[in-house]
């Protein structure tokens, strides 16, 4: 996964506010990476409304 691809939400692994769980099965894109609490790293994703949350990669799929 790369800064500026294109990803769509395919799943959640843990319980989530509602805007999170409102952004499944949209597309944003990558806007930068996070380190999470020892799990891996995290991917920023930027959706078309404007609203920005972090994913595990294994949330995501590719769109390209």
């Amino acid at each position: 996964m790369e800064i500026g691809q294109k990803v769509r939400v395919r799943r959640l692994r843990d319980r989530s506010p509602k805007a999170v769980v409102d952004c499944l099965g949209k597309t944003g894109v990558i806007n930068g990476f996070k380190m999470t609490d020892g799990s891996g790293i995290g991917v920023i994703v930027k959706f078309d409304n404007g609203f920005t949350t972090w994913f595990f990669e294994d949330e995501l799929e590719s769109t390209n």
